[in-house]
């Protein structure tokens, strides 16, 4: 039989594991936003070296799939915030659907970059083709840094994809629940910045010509 002294010690190692973990997740997402700060900072630099030649570059680009990208976007972590909601409130078959629905979207997203890679590879426009050499300088940065900056978005959703299957089998088989929740609310929080930093990618390279 377990002692008041026992019982107060466990509630308050939960505790601090439960603040450890909070916490420890928002030093990683911060890592990442110095990660993709550093390159934005590289790309504006460069943009305003080679203004004209990003210009002519980014019109290569289909805005209408990258709104599409940031309309699917933003409804999946709307989606992954209501899971967290309702798991909250004991809601498991519907923090399972929910879950479920962010998965679907992420990959349409997925989807819609592979047709989107797919055309500039039939137009060789990736770094190391023949046409890409004979192009100017600004224009083969522009490229480059658009490869480099969704290439390392896509793989973050692809992470977030992985880490939100695992939090939907934990939910469904009730290792998480409303008293505990908290890989549940990493996972929301590592797919809100997978569709914050989206966000920047969007304007930045289809808009902004």
């Amino acid at each position: 039989m377990s002692t008041p002294e026992h019982t107060e010690h466990s509630e308050h190692s939960e505790y601090i594991d439960v603040e450890t973990g909070k916490m420890g997740m928002w030093l990683f997402l911060f890592t990442e936003l110095f990660l993709f700060g550093g390159l934005f900072i590289v790309y504006a630099v460069m943009r305003a070296r080679y203004g004209e030649d990003f210009h002519h570059a980014a019109l290569e680009l289909n805005a209408f799939i990258g709104a599409t990208n940031t309309v699917v976007l933003l409804v999946s972590s709307m989606t992954v915030a209501m899971s967290l909601t309702a798991i909250q409130k004991s809601q498991k078959n519907l923090a399972v659907g929910l879950i479920f629905c962010t998965l679907l979207l992420a990959g349409v997203f997925m989807i819609n970059k592979y047709f989107e890679y797919g055309h500039k590879f039939s137009l060789h426009l990736y770094p190391g083709s023949d046409v890409m050499r004979n192009l100017p300088k600004g224009e083969i940065m522009f490229f480059g840094l658009y490869f480099l900056m969704t290439g390392l978005h896509l793989f973050h959703v692809v992470v977030g994809g992985i880490l939100l299957t695992i939090v939907m089998l934990r939910v469904k088989s009730g290792k998480i629940n409303k008293e505990h929740f908290l890989l549940h609310e990493n996972g929301a929080l590592y797919w809100h910045l997978v569709d914050l930093i989206w966000i920047f990618l969007f304007p930045l390279l289809y808009l902004i010509t």
